[in-house]
């Protein structure tokens, strides 16, 4: 029965290979929805950022700040004080937890002896296993959002509102906002009710995918983001 040992790890080896394989990605997908009633022009792109009561004196809000004034920039907006800005840009953000089930299939080893594998009357193939049977396993899942709101300073009138969404097993928000300020930005402005999925390469350093725990280091993704409509 030693070859039987042999084949049962074999198959366990390979299910939990093929598991792993097939959690990896090495993209972070986005769903973004935007409301535009936009007319500005790049001279009149200068902004400052607002806050909520909540919001006041905090790091995190810095930090989320500083991701949105890089992609800002990169769209000739220019961030001046309060007082001298065009626009007001205001953020909205947060994380979701859940938990999924998954039924995931449990191989058994076959209680013939090795000679009689991979005979014409064996049903199950020459690793002489029964057809898998299915346990729910649960995971959890945590879903990230960030919202984008532009008023027109002088009116209060809003002109640009953009929500970012991408949900994984990552439960950190520092290390997904990169993703979520790249998305909500991608092809500013969208048109009014635009609702589009957007596709970003995975940065070894800015953060994690949807499906795998990733670097250290939150930074804004280099590469370009691929939109699918």
């Amino acid at each position: 029965m030693k070859s039987d040992r042999w084949t049962r790890r074999a198959v366990l080896f390979l299910g939990a290979l093929t598991v792993l394989l097939s959690g990896c990605t090495s993209y972070v997908t986005t769903q973004v929805t935007a409301f535009s009633d936009w007319s500005g022009n790049d001279a009149s792109r200068t902004y400052a950022f607002i806050r909520s009561a909540a919001q006041q004196n905090s790091l995190e809000q810095s930090t989320y700040e500083l991701f949105v004034a890089n992609a800002l920039a990169t769209r000739s907006f220019r961030q001046v004080e309060a007082d001298q800005a065009h626009y007001l840009v205001g953020l909205s953000y947060g994380t979701r937890s859940e938990t999924i089930s998954v039924a995931e299939p449990v191989f058994y080893s076959s209680p013939w002896p090795g000679p009689y594998w991979g005979r014409p009357f064996d049903p199950w193939g020459p690793y002489g296993a029964f057809p898998p049977t299915y346990v729910n396993q649960t995971y959890p899942v945590f879903a990230h959002s960030l919202g984008i709101r532009i008023t027109d300073r002088a009116t209060g009138r809003e002109v640009y509102n953009v929500m970012a969404r991408n949900s994984g097993d990552e439960p950190s928000l520092v290390r997904a906002m990169p993703y979520l300020v790249r998305s909500a930005l991608a092809d500013f402005p969208l048109g009014n009710g635009a609702v589009r999925t957007v596709k970003l390469p995975v940065d070894p350093n800015a953060g994690v995918s949807n499906e795998a725990a990733g670097s250290e280091a939150p930074a804004s993704p280099a590469s370009g983001a691929t939109v699918v409509q």
